[in-house]
């Protein structure tokens, strides 16, 4: 037996590269964990109160679909915060966790031809992992498309060819995009909308930080297809409790579109969903509905900009993220500074090559290193502060 020949190509994970990295080198002074985008600020108070209200369900088998009162919560939410109107019943499907979704929608909704021919998947370089794995398990061929800085980035399909555009049948975009922070504006989304339209792909929206911004809340795809008349069907949008609510081992999520995609990602969800449990259900309706913890814990996360702001505003091609919660610093050369940080701080980040593929011999993310803003404050500004200084050393 081998492994699938689709999937030997696939890179090592991330995060078991940067154990690979580090293995035999002593950290050089207690460990400040800045890899791994873990929220580690406090969770909504009422948890542990509605899972004990609700320990009878744990007793029963929760339906796929999520039940009546989490896909209304979401519908309502979806409607505060985007001005949207969505159908519970046909036009959400909850989900145990967005990677889940953001892997099974593209086995769902990708077919196994277009024009003829192996249908792209367009994918952000560098990007969140799952959606090179969703690509190569359908059999599509993924493009990467490199996202630098001079393009805010965010990656530019405009400069692709017709060829490439007629054969997409999926475009991957995540905004505020993991790890750069950037935030797609209205009219990014009205264009790449304009260009589903003209070649007949589905945009995937990955919006799962859409909670952690500065000051102006990002505009989603939602909304903005709303605003211009696109079709429902064109977006699949995918949201998350885990960075808005502090609650990523809730594994509760959501993926809102049109009733066609949504009845086919039931439908295949059907045979191999994971549901999430009735008492996490109540939990993710109560956060859902819930807007004072969002608004704590994004004040929290306010001032980590400013701290960053102040500590690296000299820096060198340093750009402030617009939102979520890394920072994205080129230091020349991600993996050494990796190393060189661990070893001489105990400080561990992620090369920015982990997170990207190399096309034509460059990985756009060489020189970076992703550094994540989530521990307590004063743990944070003493991070920042060692690799800071061991970056102008």
């Amino acid at each position: 037996m081998r492994f699938p020949e689709r999937f030997s190509n696939l890179p090592e994970y991330a995060f078991p590269r940067l154990r690979a990295l580090l293995a035999g080198h002593a950290p050089g002074g207690p460990e400040i964990a800045m890899s791994i985008g873990e929220p580690r600020h406090p969770m909504p108070a009422f948890v542990g109160e509605v899972i004990a209200n609700h320990l009878e369900g744990f007793a029963k088998y929760p339906p796929n679909d999520g039940n009546d009162g989490l896909r209304s919560a979401i519908t309502g939410w979806l409607n505060r915060r985007y001005g949207v109107n969505k159908d519970p019943a046909t036009d959400i499907l909850v989900l145990n966790g967005t990677r889940e979704g953001l892997f099974n929608a593209c086995i769902a909704l990708c077919p196994e031809r277009k024009n003829g021919r192996q249908p792209k998947v367009l994918i952000p370089n560098p990007f969140y992992q799952v959606y090179a794995v969703a690509a190569a398990a359908v059999g599509a061929e993924p493009v990467f498309i490199p996202s630098p800085q001079e393009d805010g980035f965010l990656p530019d399909f405009g400069k692709l060819s017709d060829d490439v555009m007629n054969d997409t049948a999926i475009v991957y975009l995540c905004s505020p995009s993991n790890p750069q922070g950037a935030i797609a504006s209205r009219g990014y989304w009205r264009t790449l909308l304009e260009l589903a339209e003209k070649h007949d792909f589905i945009i995937f929206a990955d919006e799962c930080y859409s909670e952690i911004y500065r000051d102006t809340p990002p505009p989603g795809v939602l909304e903005v297809a709303r605003e211009t008349g696109a079709d429902p069907e064109r977006v699949v949008a995918f949201h998350s409790l885990s960075k808005r609510s502090n609650l990523p081992g809730l594994r509760s999520g959501f993926a809102a579109s049109g009733p066609r995609n949504i009845a086919e990602m039931k439908r295949l969800r059907a045979y191999a969903g994971a549901p999430l449990p009735l008492p996490l259900q109540e939990v993710a309706a109560r956060a859902w509905a819930d807007e004072t913890h969002v608004r704590e814990n994004r004040a929290l996360y306010r001032r980590k900009y400013e701290i960053a702001d102040r500590l690296f505003h000299d820096m060198p091609h340093y750009t402030p993220p617009q939102a979520g919660f890394f920072l994205w610093l080129d230091v020349g050369d991600g993996e050494a500074t990796t190393l060189k940080l661990w070893r001489e701080t105990g400080v561990k980040v992620l090369p920015g090559a982990y997170l990207g593929r190399e096309v034509e011999g460059e990985n756009p993310g060489q020189k970076y290193i992703r550094v994540a803003m989530v521990a307590k404050e004063n743990e944070m500004q003493r991070g920042l502060e060692m690799i800071r200084d061991c970056i102008n050393q």
